[in-house]
């Protein structure tokens, strides 16, 4: 883990976050350098002056984007774009429910993205997901050298992640080059559903996972029958759940073992763990619709994944970060072993020699979503092997 900051975990990962969306480590010393002593300041203080350092960085690559606009230099533009857009994410990402200006800068920040997408070329666009008398948005990212119904991978966010960090993390790209699609959801209580839609999480993920493979079946590039679900860190959580309840999903992968959340929360409680974003408790309350403690943990009570598990008969993957300070890795074994009826199942920990220890791999998700890659080309019928060029 890069530990730009000594003293904050919070702040170290999403620096580390950034880096894994393409940051340049020129601009993220520029960014971080003022930042030594705000780190160490209460919450309040120091969120805001992160923000303030970030979002300059990414008013000058907006800034220098529209001199490459003007000049007819898309491509340079878009990819400047997209890097402005990762600087405003994070920052709007350590902000507290409520801020001032929050939900301006995430407007501001999915029209920079969407923006970048389209000047650099990307073939990634964006769609909408008929639910609840309204909609789920997702990025959909086409799979590469593949004639006919592709397989495709739905991926889902975990408690503070949104859609354009799991694609410019990379995984996506990585399967799209194995012959797999890819379909990256803001689920209830994450990303767009939860900041302008006000769409809270729900324990019961295959009340919105069934949505999506709905939806899905009814596309002419997807092949209905190798539709696989991965989820990320609570995404290791809502995964597993909706692939035990959804039989359509053919394989699942957690990336970050997530079993018993509940038991991470009141660990939490007690000052045990690491927390991913400042002002935890009122973001969780905020996540889950709770008006106070008393009722968050009550809701808390119903995220774990004790006696659903074998209901999975398809390929499983678990993976895990050997050195992971949010949830502990035994977990992860938990998660493995009552996947009594899954005809493949594997655990994999991600540890020194392969890099990925961390949670979720964010200190190197090179090697691990390589891995992920890997196993769910060769489980839903993608590639491994390099197209060659004619």
């Amino acid at each position: 883990m890069f530990k730009y900051f000594p003293t904050n975990y919070v702040w170290n990962l999403s620096v580390n976050l950034s880096i894994e969306m393409g940051a340049r480590m020129g601009e993220i010393e520029e960014m971080c350098a003022p930042l030594q002593d705000a780190a160490k300041a209460p919450d309040a203080a120091g969120t805001q002056a992160f923000r303030e350092t970030w979002i300059h960085m990414a008013d000058k690559l907006v800034s220098l984007a529209d001199e490459d606009e003007a000049k007819g230099r898309l491509i340079s533009a878009g990819d400047k774009l997209i890097r402005a857009a990762n600087y405003m994410l994070t920052a709007e990402r350590l902000l507290a429910h409520g801020s001032e200006g929050r939900v301006a800068l995430y407007q501001r920040f999915l029209s920079t993205f969407e923006k970048g997408l389209a000047l650099s070329g990307s073939p990634c666009r964006r769609v909408e997901i008929p639910y609840e008398g309204t909609h789920l948005s997702a990025i959909y990212v086409p799979a590469e050298g593949v004639e006919g119904p592709a397989p495709l991978l739905v991926q889902v966010n975990g408690l503070d992640s949104t859609k354009e960090m799991k694609l410019l993390v990379g995984l996506p790209g990585w399967l799209a080059k194995r012959g797999v699609a890819s379909l990256i959801v803001d689920q209830p209580g994450t990303g767009e559903a939860l900041r302008l839609q006000g769409l809270t999480a729900r324990f019961d993920s295959e009340h919105w996972a069934s949505r999506v493979v709905d939806w899905l079946e009814g596309r002419p590039a997807v092949d209905p029958r190798r539709i696989g679900m991965e989820g990320v860190s609570l995404g290791g959580y809502y995964c597993p759940r909706a692939v035990a309840f959804e039989p359509r999903f053919a394989c699942g992968v957690v990336w970050g073992a997530n079993h018993d959340w509940r038991d991470v929360q009141k660990k939490r409680l007690a000052r045990e763990g690491n927390f991913p974003v400042p002002h935890y408790w009122s973001h969780v309350m905020w996540v889950w619709g709770a008006k106070d403690m008393d009722e968050f943990m009550q809701i808390a009570e119903n995220i774990h994944l004790n006696g659903i598990l074998d209901r999975i008969r398809v390929p499983f993957l678990v993976t895990h970060g050997e050195k992971d300070s949010q949830i502990p890795l035994r977990w992860a074994h938990a998660t493995y072993d009552q996947l009594v009826n899954s005809p493949r199942r594997e655990l994999k920990i991600f540890d020194e020699r392969t890099g990925g220890v961390q949670h979720s791999s964010f200190d190197n998700s090179a090697n691990a979503g390589a891995y992920i890659a890997d196993w769910v080309a060769e489980t839903l019928g993608g590639r491994t092997v390099a197209e060659q060029a004619a």
